[in-house]
């Protein structure tokens, strides 16, 4: 992996963020793709957006205070 390097932006691995870990994934110039250093998880730029969008359904609300736990 010593070829690989950082991207023009800093994306989350999709796999490693569903187990709530926030891991920085590698770009390789030459072929486009997007891999991590902590899985087995590969992608291009398009797949790798597009499977963060779909886990940050998990943080919707994390800026939303929630004051009242009316449950009843």
């Amino acid at each position: 992996m010593a070829q690989l390097g950082k991207g023009k932006l800093n994306y989350r691995c999709p796999s490693c963020f569903m187990r709530d870990l926030d891991i920085d994934m590698f770009y390789n110039k030459d072929t486009g793709i997007y891999s991590c250093i902590r899985c087995q998880y590969r992608g291009t730029e398009e797949d790798v957006l597009e499977k963060n969008e779909m886990v940050r359904f998990r943080y919707l609300d994390r800026a939303k205070r929630f004051t009242k736990f009316d449950f009843d």
